[in-house]
Order: C-alpha cells, then structure tokens, then sequence
C-alpha cells in the first residue's frame, strides 16, 4: 500500500513542504526538493522525540536552504542524509520515509518509516 503526497512539479528545487501521513506514518512527515532529488523524513527531531521541526507551515530549511533546520532546538541537519551536524544531536539523524516517484506523483513507498 502507498499514500499519494503530491506531484513532483508542486514541489521546486530548493523547497521543503510538509503532509500529514495518518494512518501510514507514526506521525507527520516532510519533503525536499534539493539538487533535482526528492527525499522524506518524519517531522521529528530526534533532539526531543516527536518535536516537528518547522516553526511555521513548511518551513524547514534554513534560510539559504542549504539545510534542515529544528527552530525549536537549534540543530542544524545535513539536507542529503538528515544527520545532525550542529546543535543538541550532533550525530544523530531525522527518519527517513521511502518514496517512490510514479510519473511524475510522489508516494509514500511503505506504511512506516524507515529505520
């Protein structure tokens, strides 16, 4: 089973945009649109288990959106791995979630996130 999110096209290079996955995920989600590639992550920091990151709608990259960014704790994430390079989690890394691009739609792959 998996979850339409949205396609490609509404998502521009360098954006971030996040989606309540009920139902398939423990919890809401995020994705971004970096170097022409697209990747999920639960919107948890592992700082605090369960904080969502964005301070405001969508907004989880940091101001040149050259990284994730927890507004709540400061910690600053890798935006090709989700590991956290600065702040209170050095080390540590976001979750992933498996996509799938079908032409053109982006999907939830699998009902969980990855471990």
């Amino acid at each position: 089973m998996r979850a339409y999110l949205c396609r490609l096209d509404e998502l521009p290079d360098g954006a971030a945009r996040g989606f309540d996955a009920a139902g398939m995920l423990p919890g809401a989600m995020f994705l971004v649109r970096h170097g022409g590639r697209v990747r999920g992550w639960l919107d948890a920091c592992p700082h605090v288990d369960g904080a969502p990151l964005a301070w405001r709608k969508d907004a989880y990259l940091s101001a040149d959106r050259s990284s994730i960014v927890c507004y709540g704790h400061g910690a600053v994430f890798d935006i090709d791995t989700g590991v956290c390079i600065k702040g209170p989690c050095v080390g540590q890394a976001l979750r992933p979630v498996t996509l799938e691009c079908d032409e053109g739609a982006l999907w939830i792959a699998s009902p969980r996130a990855d471990s």
